[in-house]
């Protein structure tokens, strides 16, 4: 039974991490401005996100790629 409900636990954590953290590669691109531009925002990924998105002038070129991409992505 803990077996089961650690499996379950691990599971939610996990999938609800991955869902806030956005696309493969949104993390390691956007985490240094991140902590450079939104520090008070961490770790509330919808607060890191409109607080970069604020900042976008000031964003690494690899952090506002995957802004770029995935704008594209959410308009088809």
């Amino acid at each position: 039974m803990r077996v089961a409900t650690f499996i379950s636990l691990t599971t939610i954590l996990f999938s609800s991490a991955a869902m806030a953290q956005g696309a493969p590669g949104d993390k390691d691109a956007c985490e240094p401005d991140a902590y450079r531009l939104c520090d008070d925002a961490v770790p509330d990924a919808v607060a890191v996100e409109k607080c970069l998105r604020a900042h976008m002038k000031s964003l690494s070129s690899a952090c506002k790629k995957r802004f770029v991409i995935g704008d594209a992505k959410s308009k088809k």
